[in-house]
């Protein structure tokens, strides 16, 4: 069970180190091929394949000078093959603007369902919503049809609602 753990763990660190470095290929490592991710935003920031997961995150995080994702305060629960992690992420996006580089922060949660597979435990279902944000909402208008309206949800408010899948399995 605590190498479970463990490897859970990393699958979801390795979410950050995928991004911030820009190594999309790392996806495969942490997503399954059957994936179901829904960062919030509206209908741009939902997928249902890792493909696309790949392809539009390439897209998105060309424009940042750099990002910074911190996945922390993991809790996991495993019923053999399958698993649930629940994990806190702070994030910066660091971009030039017109004016000098801008920074923009968030605050937020990953909701995750994971699967064990013959390669590895791989998240099958992600759910990531914000709490905060604040910096410059300028670096995040880097490409059209990117929604900066963001919805700020409440934990609380979520897990009252039965929104979050974590809480099912504890």
């Amino acid at each position: 069970m605590a190498d479970d753990i463990a490897s859970i763990i990393n699958v979801t660190n390795l979410y950050a180190v995928a991004v911030d470095s820009h190594r999309y290929d790392l996806f495969e490592k942490v997503f399954a091929a059957d994936i179901h991710c829904d960062f919030g935003g509206g209908p741009g920031a939902a997928f249902t394949d890792l493909a696309t997961l790949q392809a539009v995150f390439k897209d998105i995080h060309a424009v940042f000078s750099a990002t910074q994702h911190m996945v922390l305060g993991h809790t996991v629960t495993v019923d053999g093959d399958n698993a649930h992690c629940f994990s806190y992420v702070s994030a910066r996006f660091r971009r030039g603007l017109e004016d000098g580089e801008g920074v923009f922060e968030s605050t937020g949660w990953y909701d995750d369902v994971l699967v064990r597979t013959a390669d590895g435990w791989r998240i099958r279902e992600r759910v990531s919503r914000m709490v905060t944000y604040g910096g410059d909402i300028r670096v995040m208008q880097a490409m059209p049809g990117v929604d900066t309206n963001y919805v700020l949800l409440s934990l609380a408010e979520e897990a009252a609602g039965g929104r979050i899948k974590f809480l099912s399995q504890v």
